[in-house]
């Protein structure tokens, strides 16, 4: 990432721009359908205030 924001060269930003406009594939939808609804299950606990420590989730999953 460094070698790239320091770079001058514009034709190579243009091709790295290139590149990353062109990738298509998003995780989200790599992703199946029980596992998207977990973690939209997450997002929503996060929003209501449920949340543990790390340390107690560390706990949890020993």
């Amino acid at each position: 990432m460094k070698i790239i924001l320091e770079n001058e060269n514009s034709d190579f930003i243009q091709r790295v721009s290139d590149f990353v406009k062109n990738e298509k594939i998003d995780f989200w939808d790599e992703l199946n359908l029980s596992e998207q609804k977990e973690i939209k299950k997450g997002i929503k606990d996060l929003d209501n205030g449920k949340r543990i420590s790390y340390e107690s989730f560390l706990k949890k999953i020993s």
